[in-house]
């Protein structure tokens, strides 16, 4: 008995432990993409910048 409970307490920690690994994965995929989307944010913002200083620049020249 205390065997079998052994064995099925290991298989309970086993299934846990994969669960753990594939939420780890999922967790570490959903960073990366966040990192990739501010990083385009940055981009974009930084072109912002720029157009919005030639076109201030532009009307201070008119």
């Amino acid at each position: 008995r205390n065997v079998q409970q052994a064995a099925s307490g290991t298989q309970e920690v086993s299934g846990s432990i994969v669960q753990v690994n594939q939420a780890a994965d999922e967790a570490g995929s959903a960073a990366d993409q966040v990192l990739t989307a501010a990083s385009e944010l940055s981009r974009q913002a930084e072109m912002m910048r720029r157009d919005v200083e030639t076109f201030l620049g532009d009307i201070k020249a008119a």
